[in-house]
């Protein structure tokens, strides 16, 4: 099979605009994140899809690779559709741009579930992080997911789920990373289909493919990262890096 990753960026962010370039000790989050995405070395290349002139010279202008989206897209997944519509590849790791922290050991796993896949009933996989701290549980920025006995999603949310009327029942929360692995056809048949209200609601491109019938296999892992999504965060990883 052939593998890539790709990195798909806008500089534009409401909580936090322009993070990705923001310094981490010495180099942007983006080129961060680049960087550590290229040093797994699983990939036979690494791109960063941006509609950003900014983000496009960083990584350029750092020796790496980088693609200029042509189109506004209301999703990672959208832009990423775009860049690979005519290349020759079988997998598609979409990597956030806002995790410097991007291990090896996490994208193994994804790529692994479809080396093994041989009946291909798995349209994309994705990470999941069991949480246990309450606020996180109901933070609406922390994306949770449930799951089916084999390990597939079956809904994700920004509210809690599932719903804990019964306090005694030994209920697991996952919290959903936005790291996905697609079979390319998956990917294209996303970027053909029109959004529909679940997506729209909850504003998350992943409850798309669950609305149109598509498989996400969830893998557990249990490195949690740090995502750039505040100036909090940034500082949080500052220290982390040291």
């Amino acid at each position: 099979m052939k593998i890539i990753s790709m990195i798909p960026t806008r500089y534009s962010a409401t909580r936090f605009p322009g993070k990705l370039m923001q310094d981490l000790n010495g180099k942007s989050v983006i080129l961060r994140t680049y960087q550590a995405t290229v040093n797994t070395n699983l990939f036979d290349d690494v791109f960063v899809v941006t509609d950003s002139d900014i983000i496009y010279n960083e990584i350029i202008n750092n020796g790496g690779k980088a693609i200029m989206s042509k189109k506004e897209h209301h999703s990672g997944s959208d832009r990423i559709a775009e860049a690979v519509e005519n290349m020759d590849v079988d997998i598609v790791i979409n990597v956030q741009g806002d995790e410097p922290f991007t291990d090896k050991e996490s994208l193994s796993k994804l790529i692994h579930v479809f080396k093994n896949d041989n009946d291909r009933v798995i349209d994309l996989a994705s990470l999941m992080v069991h949480i246990t701290d309450e606020a996180e549980i109901n933070n609406p920025n922390t994306v949770k997911v449930i799951i089916d006995t084999f390990d597939f999603a079956l809904y994700f949310s920004r509210s809690p789920i599932p719903y804990p009327r019964d306090k005694h029942v030994n209920v697991k929360y996952y919290k959903h990373k936005g790291v996905y692995a697609f079979r390319k056809e998956a990917l294209m048949d996303f970027y053909k289909l029109p959004m529909l209200t679940l997506e729209a609601s909850e504003k998350l491109e992943q409850l798309r493919y669950l609305e149109y019938g598509k498989r996400i296999k969830m893998v557990e892992t249990n490195v949690q990262g740090i995502e750039i999504d505040t100036p909090e965060d940034l500082e949080r990883a500052k220290k982390a890096w040291k």
